[in-house]
């Protein structure tokens, strides 16, 4: 049984981003047959786009810009290639946001998460998530059936139904939320049943803390590994077990060119710092550059245990949508960079809002060489004050000493 679901996994690191640099201009020659991709690409030569300066240099499409895109061009913002009746599926996420899915096997590239998990042809996967309007379900179907494993339509509710569909059919795999896992096990020791056939579980839609985790495991489910994914990507990034045993961190799929960067921006973040997690997705029906998901994640350097070779994060580690109503005024994590970026001294800056509400302060902690440059704080009080509309003060700090965590704005405030 081979450890891994093709070569594509096991590649060599500087090959496999060859690959992917170098199918970027045919994915944006694509890109801007779809008239909304061609308003956001307009200026870019496609052909030029062959490294990851470059593709840093094309605008970042924001997710949560999506729902006013869509608004302006039913349904998708004019941002699928692929002609809305030639698509498979339809779905609608609350927003609304539409989301589509074309008509390839494993669309949504959900067979790497499941084989990583240890499922194999023959294997029955109780499928968990949703069947209504959202696409969870039909990413686990269509990862499902690349594999060859029959698949239970549970979807979600009813749990005692599903205890008594496991005790029956014994599938050997759950696939859905950690936290209905839960319930559906604690159903089951109500009822007195036999749910010991699962023994794999793949879980996503929600954090998976390690106390649950833990709490799975004790409970007769000791292979538990969690997914990382969005309605509009599927499969981002995924965990391995080694012999049994949890690696560090996500990896990313081998069809996304994956970036990290400082929230409120474009630009790139370097290895280990927290920002926010941008996809570049070669899907023909939907491309999507440099797609901005309002998570935070970092990179971990080097390679997971199990020997796949692609890149891994640290998993969700929040959002990077800091967006800080101030004085009656919002300030956005962009703002805080349009102000950095008229003071190159800094290296790096964190907005922090204290005191109490209606009586708040705000302040610029900025890393910088020279803790005592005095004109340099009387500059930036007066960028806060033209790009803001409002007063705030300057900490120079030591390069190093802000937080890795990838708040641009911290809401330090007291709500008493």
């Amino acid at each position: 049984m081979t450890d891994f679901l093709d070569a594509l996994e096991n590649r060599d690191p500087a090959l496999r981003e060859r690959e992917l640099l170098g199918a970027l201009p045919a994915l944006i020659t694509r890109a801007k047959t779809a008239p909304g991709w061609a308003r956001i690409l307009q200026d870019v030569d496609a052909a030029s786009i062959t490294s990851r300066a470059a593709l840093a240099s094309l605008p970042v499409t924001r997710k949560s810009d999506l729902k006013q895109l869509q608004h302006n061009n039913l349904p998708f913002g004019g941002l699928t290639s692929t002609p809305v009746r030639e698509l498979g599926r339809i779905f609608m996420s609350p927003g609304p946001i539409f989301d589509p899915e074309g008509r390839g096997g494993d669309w949504w590239r959900f067979a790497r998460p499941m084989h990583a998990l240890g499922l194999r042809r023959g294997h029955i996967v109780q499928n968990c998530f949703s069947y209504h309007f959202t696409p969870a379900a039909f990413m686990a179907e269509g990862g499902a059936a690349k594999l060859g494993c029959p698949v239970i339509p549970a979807g979600s509710g009813q749990t005692e139904m599903q205890v008594q569909a496991i005790t029956e059919l014994k599938p050997d795999a759950y696939v859905g939320t950690p936290s209905f896992l839960k319930i559906i096990i604690e159903k089951a020791l109500e009822m007195g049943a036999d749910i010991s056939s699962i023994q794999r579980a793949l879980c996503g839609g929600e954090a998976l803390p390690p106390s649950l985790r833990q709490w799975l495991q004790a409970h007769g489910v000791p292979h538990v590994l969690q997914m990382y994914g969005s309605a509009d990507i599927g499969n981002i990034a995924y965990e391995s077990e080694t012999d049994g045993h949890l690696n560090p961190g996500m990896i990313i799929d081998e069809d996304l060119l994956l970036e990290i960067v400082r929230p409120g921006t474009g630009d790139p973040v370097a290895e280990g710092e927290v920002g926010e997690v941008v996809v570049t997705s070669f899907n023909a029906d939907y491309p999507l550059l440099r797609f901005a998901t309002g998570d935070l994640s970092a990179v971990l350097p080097g390679a997971s245990p199990c020997g796949r070779t692609n890149t891994r994060i640290k998993g969700w580690m929040g959002r990077a949508d800091q967006t800080t109503k101030i004085r009656a005024m919002f300030v956005h994590a962009s703002q805080v960079n349009d102000v950095v970026r008229r003071h190159p001294e800094v290296v790096k800056a964190r907005l922090v809002v204290s005191g109490e509400m209606a009586n708040d302060t705000m302040t610029l902690h900025c890393e910088v060489a020279d803790t005592g440059a005095a004109a340099l704080s009387a500059a930036i009080v007066a960028s806060i004050r033209d790009v803001t509309k409002l007063r705030g003060d300057v900490q120079l700090v030591a390069q190093g000493s802000l937080p890795n965590d990838g708040k641009v704005i911290e809401d330090a405030r007291k709500y008493e």
